[in-house]
């Protein structure tokens, strides 16, 4: 009977730390989320055109077609679409003080989310 609570014991903590990895993993997708919301955020301040946009979401969705191997698709289309994001023209001439408003506006988005 002790040696079956061992077991348990030791699946219960493999269990545990498989749940602390997965709890971690999502944190980082929530993350990049809320970094691709902000930016989509002030893309739409910014008035950017639907066709711009419809660009860099195709562009995202074609560089991420095959997914690589040991990485979450997922993080990975959202990592480039951030990338691709973060690249576009209107966005690099944006004044600063711009940017860091927009911040709060996308927090009060995803919080009504």
């Amino acid at each position: 009977e002790l040696q079956q609570k061992v077991e348990e014991t030791e699946l219960l903590k493999m269990e545990l730390q498989m749940l602390e990895t997965e709890r971690v993993r999502l944190s980082l997708v929530e993350e990049k989320l809320m970094d691709v919301l902000q930016l989509l955020q002030q893309l739409r301040d910014l008035n950017i055109s639907k066709r711009a946009l419809g660009k860099i979401l195709l562009s995202t969705l074609e560089s991420c077609r095959d997914p690589q191997p040991g990485k979450a698709h997922l993080f990975e289309v959202l990592d480039t679409l951030h990338h691709e994001l973060t690249a576009c023209e209107l966005l690099q001439s944006q004044p600063l003080e711009k940017a860091q408003s927009c911040q709060s506006l996308s927090n009060a988005l995803v919080i009504s989310c």
